[in-house]
């Protein structure tokens, strides 16, 4: 008997397949209420069904029930997702769209439909680099001498990466300005100021101790003037989050197992990052590892201990700094800090705490900047255009400074405002904290 179209192409293009498949539980909580269109970044920028969580899914649910196959076409609407997760935010029915769209992802790319962008990017990178400490070392040098011996200057005069392919003369435009690496030295403890509070284990992960090593340094005397033990534990890694949001959940929970084994080993009282990305994704490997009957327990405990250092900070409680700061403040909310943790008061209470500061309130804080991890890399045009609406409302509010919670973000806001030539510094909320503390002991100095 002959096959039907139908039968042929569900054949050709295969739905979910595997244990590894977006749960019909999942799936079928969204009532298509349309609630999460407004607080969409994609939608609101292009105005297109297909590009809202609402789209997205309805999408699932018909390769799901075998109405249509895993094809190119539907896929580019899938990774035109920014995985912000604002949705889950807003949603009246709890749909849990950002594991919805992670198991989708691994779907896509298990049978090997990724776009040609994204396979670049997760064959160097996300599989190439990021699950390897050395090489990312060795790539930062490079990029670090790059920037520093002049070569880039020469490079973008001669204009020669606009001839190449891959868009090249873009990805090279977005490279953040490598600072000073951070690596806590081996089995050594930076103690606490004063009395102990508790012992801290810091996450320093992949990219952020390359890109913000000061910032992690800030975030080593941050906490220990607030009275703990910091201890950045030896053979930690990436945490897979960038991964896990390409789908890669192989690597992903090799990864996780690791950090695992790594920090519980060590004893300590909590697990913080200053990662916004990091800790929604440290506090979720339960879920990564929910079936593996060796780790899932162990998940469980560490997702318990993680804490982003701002809400840390906060329940500790927070000693506030006595120097004052006279500067205008505003605040970008990273997503997977505001959506994903649903944490938005801490970063601001910090914020607060430190005198003379103003905080002046962002229009669409809690839209992305278009960062996404990847996403500014293999969706340009389209993270430059969230961008450029992110770059006007930070002009709006008049601030001196921006201060956010993630490394993405900081990197995302200070190329837009290098590029637009804006006079407005970018930093981590830490970074200002640990500014008011240290300005603290030069005033105390000053008085003996």
């Amino acid at each position: 008997m002959m096959e039907s179209s139908f039968e042929q192409r569900l054949n050709q293009e295969p739905g979910f397949l595997g244990p590894d498949s977006p749960a019909e539980d999942d799936l079928y909580r969204c009532v298509h209420c349309g609630l999460c269109l407004s607080s969409c970044p994609t939608y609101l920028e292009l105005g297109v069904e297909t590009e809202s969580p609402r789209g997205r899914i309805a999408l699932m649910k018909a390769v799901n029930e075998g109405r249509l196959g895993i094809s190119s076409r539907v896929v580019s609407h899938w990774e035109m997702c920014l995985q912000c997760r604002a949705c889950e935010a807003v949603c009246p029915s709890g749909v849990p769209y950002g594991r919805i769209m992670e198991y989708t992802r691994s779907q896509v790319l298990g049978q090997g439909k990724q776009g040609d962008d994204l396979k670049r990017v997760s064959k160097l990178f996300l599989r190439g680099a990021l699950p390897h400490t050395g090489r990312l070392r060795l790539g930062a040098q490079i990029l670090r001498i790059y920037q520093r011996s002049g070569f880039q200057i020469l490079v973008r005069r001669s204009g020669v990466l606009k001839l190449l392919p891959g868009h090249l003369d873009q990805l090279e435009s977005q490279l953040p300005v490598m600072g000073r690496t951070f690596f806590g030295p081996a089995q050594e403890v930076f103690p606490a100021q004063g009395q102990k509070k508790m012992t801290v284990g810091l996450l320093s992960g992949c990219v952020m101790p390359l890109m913000q090593g000061d910032t992690m340094r800030a975030t080593v005397r941050v906490l220990n003037r607030n009275g703990c033990d910091v201890v950045v534990p030896v053979g930690q890694g990436c945490c897979g989050a960038l991964n896990l949001h390409s789908g890669d959940l192989d690597n992903t929970r090799a990864m996780a197992r690791r950090n695992i084994d790594i920090f519980l080993a060590a004893g300590v009282d909590r697990i913080v990052t200053a990662s916004a990305g990091c800790g929604s994704n440290m506090k979720e490997y339960d879920e990564l590892l929910k079936n593996d009957a060796e780790y899932s327990e162990k998940a469980r405990q560490f997702s318990k201990l993680t804490e982003d250092i701002t809400e840390f900070l906060v329940n500790l409680p927070l000693v506030p700094p006595k120097a004052r700061i006279e500067r205008k403040i505003t605040y970008q909310d990273p997503c997977h800090l505001v959506h994903a943790q649903r944490i938005a008061e801490a970063p601001r209470t910090i914020i607060n705490a430190i005198p003379g500061v103003e905080l002046l309130e962002l229009e669409g804080s809690t839209i992305c900047c278009g960062s996404a991890g990847i996403y500014s890399a293999v969706q340009q045009e389209l993270a430059g255009r969230i961008l450029e609406h992110k770059l006007d409302h930070l002009e709006e509010t008049g601030a001196q400074q921006v201060v956010t919670a993630n490394p993405g973000c900081m990197a995302q806001l200070e190329g837009g405002v290098r590029r637009r030539g804006l006079s407005i510094d970018v930093a981590h909320v830490v970074d200002l904290l640990d500014e008011a503390y240290r300005a603290e002991e030069e005033n105390s100095e000053e008085l003996f």
